[in-house]
């Protein structure tokens, strides 16, 4: 069995996906507002409504906060000459080898959020699908997205 992959992603990766849950969250939270200010006229009982909110405060702290930090824990990649080793997971941690062989293109993708944080997601593309190493240093970012890109090249060259 390998050893954990030695590199992780931005410490910022934690802000992000906050900030991303947060506005993931302000669809839950209109829906409770609308409900709160209705409630009278919908014969909705008091403790409905208080198990409504336990409810969304629980999920809010779930989702913006905890899950975050789990995840950026837990989120670990390394790249070798031969393949590309990325591990992630909440609950059920996902260790995965892309062999540098399959590796069709490397691109680098950020949104605003990532962008405003200086951050960048690095995509692997092969034939079956697209393997994502989000979060990374901009400038970390494009060395690995070039070192890949590179990395894949020479195999493709010596076959």
């Amino acid at each position: 069995m390998k050893t954990q992959p030695s590199n992780r992603i931005a410490a910022n990766a934690k802000k992000v996906w906050r900030i991303n849950a947060s506005l993931y969250m302000l669809l839950p939270i209109i829906a409770a507002g609308v409900v709160t200010y209705f409630q009278n006229a919908w014969s909705i009982p008091d403790y409905i409504l208080y198990i409504g909110w336990a409810v969304l405060i629980a999920a809010l702290f779930i989702f913006i906060w905890l899950l975050p930090a789990v995840r950026w824990k837990r989120w670990r990649y390394e790249v070798f000459e031969q393949e590309i080793y990325i591990q992630s997971g909440i609950l059920i941690v996902t260790q995965t080898i892309v062999p540098m062989i399959r590796v069709q293109h490397v691109d680098t993708e950020q949104g605003p959020v990532l962008k405003k944080f200086g951050l960048a997601t690095v995509s692997v593309s092969t034939a079956a699908t697209t393997h994502h190493i989000p979060a990374l240093a901009l400038e970390e970012a494009l060395e690995l997205r070039d070192r890949i890109g590179v990395l894949a090249r020479v195999e493709e060259d010596d076959v």
